[in-house]
């Protein structure tokens, strides 16, 4: 059975008449990567800074990393900030010298461990600049390193690939994943969801403070699912046994949606389509909606 970084039981929160957070429970285990997700002001970060202790709930309950949050236990944990904070005057390797040690490194391994995720992050050439030097994608990718330096069992992190071109987004999402398959535990709030889609394990979704889905990625998805294909390729999809209706793609490509009849089934539709030699096909899916469009409609039924 995973072992459990984080327990959040029943938790609330109140700014006055404003009710931010709503009997919220949930649990990231040690090796998953955990997405949390919800439109601007659902709640997100003030369920992320009462997790770390910056606020303190109103009622409820926060285990993480086996009990209360304390000082020893926050140098296990590495936080990025949806406001980032860099010393912009400092050089690089020094400042990431500076604060490795504050988290109990000695300077020689926080020197070497400096230089090692600067080389991994493609900022080895970087390391004597001063941080106000760099491009905004730099800074973000010093503040990660930072981030992971002193090697936390947890990482909760706000926008990661915020201000990232592709390619070092894809440097960054390795990194990840590689720390996920160490063991460690890693919170990601974000709203790019086809990130999530591709690296989350589970995922939490909140709106105005309450939680809407929770669960596996793949099961959530399946969950929206219709009653339909996806398909690409030639022929008339209209004559296929099972084919209640065809809807074509706008986007200018070949793709159509096939609406099933009640008794049709993904294998009935596709042994007809092996069938018709006037059919030619590329492209053949169940239509499981993406996380950004599940997203919308969880928003929209419960009100903006």
């Amino acid at each position: 059975m995973a072992t459990t970084a984080i327990q959040v039981e029943n938790i609330s929160k109140r700014y006055g008449d404003f009710q931010a957070v709503q009997a919220l429970s949930f649990e990231v285990f040690q090796g998953e990567l955990f997405a949390v997700l919800g439109p601007n002001g659902s709640g997100k970060t003030t369920t992320m800074r009462m997790i770390l202790d910056i606020l303190k709930p109103d009622s409820g309950r926060i285990a993480v990393l086996g009990g209360p949050l304390t000082e020893a236990t926050k140098d296990r944990i590495g936080y990025l900030p949806e406001e980032r904070g860099l010393y912009r005057n400092a050089r690089v390797l020094e400042m990431m010298v500076y604060l490795a040690q504050l988290k109990g490194l000695s300077g020689a391994e926080a020197k070497k461990r400096s230089l090692a995720l600067l080389e991994r992050l493609q900022l080895a050439e970087h390391a004597k600049k001063k941080v106000s030097e760099l491009s905004k994608g730099m800074q973000q990718k010093v503040q990660f390193a930072v981030t992971v330096l002193h090697n936390p069992q947890l990482i909760i992190i706000d926008e990661p690939f915020s201000g990232l071109d592709p390619v070092n987004s894809l440097v960054l999402k390795d990194l990840l994943l590689e720390l996920r398959q160490q063991g460690v535990a890693i919170v990601m709030s974000t709203h790019q969801m086809y990130q999530v889609e591709e690296m989350a394990d589970r995922l939490l979704m909140i709106h105005k403070g309450q939680l809407q889905l929770y669960g596996k990625v793949d099961e959530i998805r399946n969950r929206y699912a219709v009653h339909a294909l996806v398909v690409e390729g030639q022929g008339d999809w209209s004559k296929l046994p099972g084919v209640a209706r065809v809807e074509n793609s706008e986007n200018g490509r070949s793709a159509a949606m096939l609406y099933l009849s009640k008794e049709a089934t993904a294998d009935s539709v596709l042994a007809a389509i092996a069938a018709a030699p006037d059919i030619r096909i590329q492209r053949f899916e169940l239509a499981v909606p993406g996380l950004n469009d599940i997203f919308i409609r969880v928003v929209e039924e419960h009100g903006q």
